[in-house]
C-alpha cells in the first residue's frame, strides 16, 4: 500500500489542533495509508498537551523554540516516510475533504511532481481583500519570472512526490517557504497541476499569523530564486 505523509506544522493552536487532527484521522484516502507527522514549532500554550491525546496515532516532533513555518515543514519533510507528502495547516482554514481530488489528479499523471489546491479556482473563494490581492500579485510574479500559469502559489495544500520535494534543498524558515517551494519546482522544470479547493479564512482575532511583511519576504524570495 502507498503511504501519504501528512505534515502538520503547528504553533500555539490550542483552540483548533484537536479538531484538525480528528479531521485528518477521519479523512478517507483510498489506497493511500496515512502517516501523520505533527511538528510543534515551540508552542507556549497547551498545544503540546493536547497532542498527547493522539499518542500512538501520530508522530510528534518538537522544536525547543519557535523557528517558523518553513523550519517546521523542513523537519516534517525529513521525518516523512511516505511516497508522497501533503501539507495541512492546523487552523481549520483548509478541509481535508479536498484531498481525494488532489490525489486523483496526482495518480492520473505520473509526470506530475505536485498538485496544488487552488483557492483562486473555487467559486466560493473568501478572504481578506488585501490578502487576496497579495496572493494574486505573488502568483503573477512567479508566472512572469518562471513562465508558469499558476493561480495560487501561496496555498497551504501542496501535494508532492517526496523524493522530488527533498531534492529541492529548501532553506526558508518563515512563510516564504511557500514561494521557495514553487520557484525551485519550476526552476527544476517540475510539472504542477492545480485543482479547486474550499477555503475558510479565520480572523486575526482568532489567531491568523501571516502578515503583509511575509508577503514582501515572499516577493524577495521569488526574485532571488529566479536570478540566483
Amino acid at each position: 500500500m502507498k503511504k501519504l505523509s501528512v505534515i502538520i506544522p503547528v504553533f500555539n493552536e490550542e483552540k483548533t489542533i484537536v479538531q484538525v487532527i480528528e479531521q485528518v484521522l477521519a479523512q478517507e484516502t483510498g489506497e493511500w495509508q496515512k502517516e501523520i507527522v505533527v511538528v510543534d514549532d515551540g508552542s507556549t500554550d497547551s498545544t503540546g498537551e493536547k497532542l498527547k491525546a493522539f499518542s500512538g496515532r501520530i508522530k510528534v516532533f518538537r522544536h525547543g523554540k519557535n523557528l517558523g513555518k518553513g523550519a517546521a515543514l523542513q523537519t516534517g519533510f525529513t521525518a516523512a516516510t511516505g511516497e508522497a507528502v501533503i501539507i495541512q495547516d492546523a487552523d481549520l482554514e483548509y478541509d481535508p475533504a479536498d484531498w481525494p481530488k488532489m490525489l486523483e489528479e496526482f495518480e492520473r499523471d505520473e509526470k506530475l511532481v505536485a498538485v496544488y489546491g487552488s483557492r483562486e479556482l473555487s467559486p466560493k473563494r473568501r478572504g481578506y481583500f488585501h490578502y487576496v490581492l497579495g496572493v494574486k500579485f505573488l502568483s503573477f510574479l512567479v508566472n512572469l519570472l518562471f513562465g508558469s500559469h499558476l493561480t495560487d502559489v501561496y496555498t497551504c495544500y501542496k501535494l508532492f512526490r517526496t523524493d522530488f520535494l527533498r531534492s529541492l534543498k529548501l532553506e526558508s524558515n518563515g512563510f516564504e517557504i511557500e514561494a521557495e517551494i514553487t520557484c525551485k519546482t519550476l526552476r527544476a522544470r517540475g510539472k504542477i497541476k492545480e485543482v479547486p479547493i474550499g477555503y475558510f479564512p479565520r480572523r486575526f482575532s482568532q489567531g491568523k499569523k501571516i502578515r503583509v511583511r511575509d508577503g514582501l519576504k515572499g516577493a524577495f524570495k521569488i526574485v532571488k530564486f529566479r536570478f540566483r
